[in-house]
């Protein structure tokens, strides 16, 4: 009676172990499937949402490389235009203003030899500390050369301008476009008879001043006058070649009649 009592004690022990086990089991294998389908859920709806940016395009890289190069120029120019062509003009005795370029800005046809003593680069940082002499000036008489005032001693922005005597002899004063001192006034060495004839005769023609057409051409469209040059109009006149860049950094030429300040040509650069 008692082994039969024990054998049958044994046997629920058994059984209930048992089914404590498969318990186990089946609790097991529902978290891993459980665990598998929420994973792949969040996979599949990886796909379906993109990834939000962070990151936004800076102003500078949406404008084009001759955009930068303008505002990089100009950010560091602080002689305008007007100051510019003053402070050349008084360089020549009587001289007439027939060319003014900020080095840098859509110059590839500009005289930029190099002066004696090392000229600004336009695309270095300003120094408004510089040492140039406002003092040296160019032979008004055109049989020689001045001696070049000193450098402004660091790279900065250039003002370039061509400025005549009466009898069309070309000076090229060199101005720093942050502290306003000339680095360099000399006579340009390579004219003949017929230069200076020709610089003469459109000088003769030319009744509005270089000063006049850059209002004309700012009036039209705001912004900075960053070069102003003489040029005969293919036979019909002369004409005061302006250009102007806005506040978008894009460039405006301007054909500005130099007798009756017109304009007769205007073409923006998208560039």
């Amino acid at each position: 009676m008692n082994s039969a009592s024990s054998r049958s004690r044994t046997l629920k022990t058994v059984g209930a172990l048992g089914m404590a086990a498969a318990t186990a089991v089946l609790m097991t294998g529902c978290g891993q499937s459980s665990d598998s389908a929420t994973s792949a859920a969040t996979s599949e709806a990886a796909k379906v949402v993109p990834q939000k940016q962070t990151t936004s395009p800076s102003a500078s890289a949406q404008l084009t490389e001759d955009q930068q190069e303008r505002k990089k120029v100009l950010d560091a120019t602080k002689v305008t235009f007007d100051d510019a062509a003053t402070t050349a003009s008084g360089e020549v005795a009587g001289g007439k203003l027939v060319d003014l370029d900020l080095e840098g800005v859509d110059d590839d046809d500009n005289d930029q030899s190099p002066s004696p003593t090392g000229s600004g680069s336009p695309t270095g940082s300003a120094s408004p500390t510089g040492t140039a002499s406002p003092t040296g000036t160019a032979s008004p008489s055109g049989t020689g050369t001045s001696s070049p005032s000193a450098s402004p001693g660091a790279d900065g922005p250039v003002w370039v301008a061509e400025v005549a005597e009466k009898d069309g002899t070309i000076h090229t004063v060199r101005i720093n476009a942050v502290d306003g001192k000339v680095i360099e006034a000399r006579v340009d060495a390579d004219q003949d008879a017929d230069d200076k004839k020709q610089t003469a005769d459109l000088l003769a023609q030319a009744t509005q001043t270089p000063q006049q057409a850059a209002k004309v051409a700012t009036e039209k469209k705001k912004g900075t006058v960053t070069s102003v040059g003489l040029d005969d109009n293919e036979g019909n006149g002369v004409i005061w070649q302006v250009d102007v860049v806005g506040s978008d950094w894009k460039k405006t030429a301007f054909d500005v009649d130099a007798k009756n300040d017109t304009i007769v040509r205007e073409e923006t650069d998208n560039d």
